[in-house]
This record gives structure tokens, sequence and C-alpha cells, in this order.
């Protein structure tokens, strides 16, 4: 598949996030535009409030408060990145420990990032939502 420079942003950003296990946010921050739409598959339900839509980078520092605060990496692995123009598709998976229940959610993880001037300004994540749950409960 195709890759291009805001692939690899991409691309690094996740290696970041991984061998940070999480605790480094700046490089997601540095990435978003003002304006990003940032879109989590389980959309604020209870048990997962965090994943609110978001719709500035001020929103998405909430997202990554909640996500850090509740919830504790062990590993973000990404697989496949393809890019068509300014549009990346992400594929790997993520596992993380509920802080509270100690349990973990191990899923598949899909990603579709829209840059537009180098910089992210749509993102799209997809995961299971029923392990989340399972996870928070």
């Amino acid at each position: 598949m195709p890759i291009n420079d805001n692939a690899r942003k991409l691309e690094q950003a996740f290696v970041t996030w991984h061998v940070t296990k999480g605790r480094s946010t700046d490089i997601w921050l540095d990435l978003m535009a003002e304006d990003v739409r940032f879109h989590s598959l389980a959309g604020g339900a209870p048990g997962a409030e965090f994943t609110v839509e978001c719709r500035s980078r001020a929103d998405f520092v909430r997202y990554l408060e909640g996500l850090t605060k509740d919830w504790e990496m062990i590993h973000y692995q990404t697989s496949i990145f393809a890019a068509d123009g300014d549009r990346v598709v992400m594929l790997g998976s993520t596992a993380w420990r509920n802080r509270r229940t100690r349990k973990v959610v191990d899923t598949p993880k899909a990603d579709l990032v829209t840059f537009r001037d180098g910089r992210i300004v749509d993102f799209t994540e997809f995961y299971d939502t029923a392990k989340l749950f399972a996870a928070a409960a």
C-alpha cells in the first residue's frame, strides 16, 4: 500500500505512544488541528464516558486525560498503514488494563485519519466495544 508523509507522521506517533505506554500525549497534540474532530466507537457510553466525540484540540485533551486516568496501556501495535492523499488508515491491535477493575481489553484496532496541511482534522477509531465495556464493568 502507498505511504506518504502523513502516514509516516502517524506511524511515528503510534511508535511513541506504544514506547511510552500512553504517557506521552504531546505527540498527538502536536499533530492535531485546533478544529479536530475525534470520534471513538464507544461514543461516550456508560463505562467509557471519556470517549464522547471531540470537536477541538481541547476536547481531545479531555479524551486523553480520561483514557489515561481510567486505563493503563499494555501495548499498542501497528501492522498496516495505507494512505490515499490526505487520508491514512492504520490497522493494528491494542491492550489496556482498567485501573479500577484490573480487567484487560485486548482488541484489534483500526483508525481512519484525515490530514489537512500536515495536521489531523478528523480521526475515527474502531475497536471491540464489547470487550471495552466488559473490562470496565
